[in-house]
């Protein structure tokens, strides 16, 4: 149980946040700087991070006035389920290390939004926990090397009761992380002088965080990459988790539509062909993205893709969305351009890591008060309404 103490000092801490933006200092300040490298990091120049932002920036509204919007709700429904908002939160590995039970923590924040979240299959805490806290999660897989691990994960995700099945399709190669390098972050964690000092010098989060995962629960473990528990995060073999994947294709996907029975969506959809084929081999939907900058530097950012990929699979076809989306009004741009739903990553943890679920629920109530206000001053009363008319072409 939290204390009373505890929670003053959180709400102390989140009195001046006022947009998702806010909650990036505040997380800087509170990580180690290898952690907080691990997520404000890209790959390589941080190319393809920085045009994933810039190029909503490069998208202009057209508002309608006097439309009586009194009546406007962000309510939207999606693979025949309503949510209380058109978006989610993004999958993220390792968050129970930056934020303590991170991944529990955004469950059951977003549980109570009405909003998904997306659990991702590099997390350090069993995916049945996760769905047994909040139903409605889905689950993000990063397919195994060999077709037996594929089918047993499949099987274990589906046991657990998740009904919709995230996998994510753009990790042939490891990416070129030399951002994480350059903060001190590795795979495994290598114990040293400069990170030890980097635990003295942020006693909250080694104390809250670090200390109390060791203590309750152990030294963590990638415990979903397979269908049984991985290698823990500091031992020196973790990294054979990840597997050898640049020899996976769209058959393999073939075979897990023919085996999975629930929601299948795959992300990291950016080229249209691509897009056809996903639709071909039996997705029920898929998610544009470029893992937030986090693979191929210098890839199309995502918003600027979308409008081919739309044209592409048609309208009927549910398209998702993550990558640069920090505003209400980025999430308008998106559903205006043809996406049904929009996901956000980095800046929900950052409120997990500094504020626990109380912080992840801000962060939810602050975009949907944008994107509720941002409805009103546009003209339109519903989620549905949000076409390309809004968008100003000149």
């Amino acid at each position: 149980m939290t204390s009373p103490i505890s929670c003053l000092s959180t709400a102390r801490r989140l009195r001046g946040v006022l947009s998702l933006d806010d909650f990036e200092p505040l997380a800087r300040r509170h990580l180690p700087k290898p952690l907080f490298g691990y997520i404000a990091g890209a790959s390589e120049t941080n190319a393809s991070l920085r045009h994933n932002a810039a190029a909503f920036q490069e998208i202009a509204l057209q508002p309608r006035v006097l439309r009586n919007v009194s009546s406007r709700t962000t309510k939207t429904s999606l693979f025949g389920e309503e949510w209380n908002a058109p978006f989610g939160i993004a999958p993220m590995g390792i968050s129970a290390l930056m934020a303590y039970r991170g991944d529990l923590v955004l469950a059951r924040a977003a549980q109570d939004a009405g909003i998904p979240m997306i659990m991702s299959g590099s997390s350090l805490i069993r995916l049945e926990d996760i769905v047994e806290a909040a139903p409605r999660s889905w689950f993000q897989a990063y397919l195994p090397g060999e077709p037996d691990r594929i089918v047993a994960l499949i099987d274990r995700v589906a046991s657990a009761g998740y009904k919709t099945l995230i996998l994510t399709v753009d990790t042939a190669v490891l990416a070129n992380r030399e951002n994480n390098v350059r903060a001190g972050f590795s795979t495994p964690l290598r114990p040293s002088l400069r990170l030890a000092w980097q635990g003295l010098t942020h006693p909250a989060w080694t104390i809250g965080t670090f200390g109390r995962t060791i203590l309750n629960h152990g030294i963590p473990h990638f415990e979903n990459s397979y269908a049984t528990r991985g290698a823990p995060i500091l031992a020196s073999n973790v990294m054979r988790d990840f597997g050898k994947k640049d020899h996976l294709s769209w058959d393999h996907v073939s075979r897990i539509r023919q085996r999975w029975t629930g929601r299948l969506v795959i992300k990291g959809i950016l080229h249209p062909d691509d897009a056809a084929i996903a639709v071909q081999r039996g997705a029920d939907g898929i998610i544009v993205s470029n893992h937030g900058g986090r693979q191929l530097d210098g890839a199309i950012a995502p918003i600027k893709a979308l409008p081919a990929i739309i044209d592409e699979v048609g309208s009927d076809t549910v398209v998702m969305i993550d990558g640069g989306i920090r505003r209400g009004t980025d999430i308008i741009k998106a559903l205006a351009l043809g996406a049904k739903f929009a996901f956000v990553g980095r800046p929900f943890l950052y409120a997990a890591t500094v504020g626990g679920q109380a912080g992840v629920s801000k962060a939810a109530n602050i975009l949907k008060d944008e994107l509720h206000r941002n409805m009103g001053l546009l003209g339109v009363t519903g989620i549905n309404q949000l076409s390309a008319a809004v968008i100003d072409r000149r």
